[in-house]
């Protein structure tokens, strides 16, 4: 018995913001001080750091549940099983529904309620459940849904990462430039394969210093006097804090699986910053000695900007269905998923397709 993925889907969404769609903002620094730099400069030192170019946000009218409904129902269809066969449907989101014109979460009912009801799933067994891990909130999902299996207690389960940041970013924040919107979703269960699925997983949570290296914070902007809350970072020490800690996180996962580093054929790690993950891939090899290889690892962060808990699972859908220049996964290969973020949370698993 192996426990594979044999359907995944997700929804890019179709409005296209390019960086020049800043040039008008103002930024501040965290002080509430106004940049004395041109606009055109700090987004062109944004581009040459993040490796971003552009993002995607969703229409108005879709909401977060809508969108991880719509990838959720297109892993289903890709799976070819019945819907109602599903055990559990566990979704990885941060914010829940946040409405095109409000900053306010709406998290009750969850998330993974309002998909299973939108994707009309009445089997009351299914047993739909959120989980809010950080950007590593969608492989985590995979973790359990995984023991899930193993344990004997499910048989299918569909894991959804979909998330609105849209709608939670301080305009006067250069990192608002870094958050997109977007949702994938796949679909894991017991097959009759002999070898391969999740082989190895990794998972941690550091949490003294570290909890509030990502937190909810008010607008830099001191004329903003709505005491409303947005997402935050503090940039530097997150950088230094992946560097550090998840390439140790993904050797001890991929030394778990007894699988060679030889063997591994593409690194899919969360789309956060180009530079920090290329970083940490290549620490990650010098761990054994080696030099990262060329075209091992896969970036879709050029154009759909970084959408948590969504990234991971979209570039897995993105490669599977050829829409990845140079990149392809067949059958037989190994690959790792990985992700950093709010927590702070780090995790990898080892995967055979």
């Amino acid at each position: 018995m192996a426990i594979k993925i044999t359907g995944v889907g997700s929804y890019i969404p179709q409005q296209e913001v390019p960086n020049n769609s800043f040039l008008k903002n103002d930024f501040y620094t965290e002080d509430g001080q106004q940049y004395k730099v041109d606009n055109d400069i700090i987004i062109k030192k944004f581009k040459h750091i993040t490796g971003i170019s552009e993002r995607r946000y969703a229409k108005d009218h879709l909401n977060n549940s809508d969108i991880g409904a719509i990838a959720s129902e297109k892993a289903i269809q890709n799976s070819n099983i019945n819907a109602e066969e599903l055990d559990y449907i566990i979704v990885a989101h941060n914010y829940g529904d946040v409405a095109h014109d409000s900053k306010q979460s709406d998290a009750v009912p969850s998330i993974a309620s309002r998909i299973k009801q939108k994707i009309n799933i009445k089997n009351p067994s299914c047993v739909a459940y959120d989980i809010l891990f950080g950007c590593p909130g969608w492989v985590e999902g995979m973790i359990q849904a995984n023991a899930f299996i193993k344990a004997g207690i499910a048989k299918k389960c569909l894991i959804v990462g979909t998330e609105t940041l849209s709608r939670v970013t301080d305009r006067s924040d250069r990192d608002a430039m870094i958050f997109s919107d977007g949702a994938a979703a796949v679909v894991l269960e017991k097959t009759d394969s002999l070898e391969g699925g999740l082989l190895a997983h990794e998972s941690a949570t550091y949490a003294i210093e570290e909890a509030n290296y990502i937190y909810f914070g008010e607008s830099f902007n001191p004329e903003d006097t709505k005491n409303t809350k947005y997402i935050k970072m503090l940039g530097r020490k997150i950088y230094e804090f992946a560097l550090t800690k998840v390439p140790l996180a993904m050797k001890a996962c991929l030394d778990k699986s007894k699988v060679d580093i030889s063997n591994i054929k593409k690194i899919l790690i969360h789309q956060a910053n180009e530079k920090m993950d290329e970083a940490i891939i290549q620490r990650f090899y010098k761990l054994y000695g080696l030099d990262m290889p060329e075209n091992i690892m896969p970036m879709s962060i050029n154009k759909l900007g970084n959408s948590s808990v969504a990234t991971v699972p979209t570039l897995y859908d993105l490669i599977l269905k050829g829409e990845l220049e140079n990149h392809s996964i067949n059958k037989g290969d190994h690959i790792i998923f990985s992700s950093v973020g709010a927590g702070m949370n780090i995790n990898a698993i080892i995967y055979q397709v």
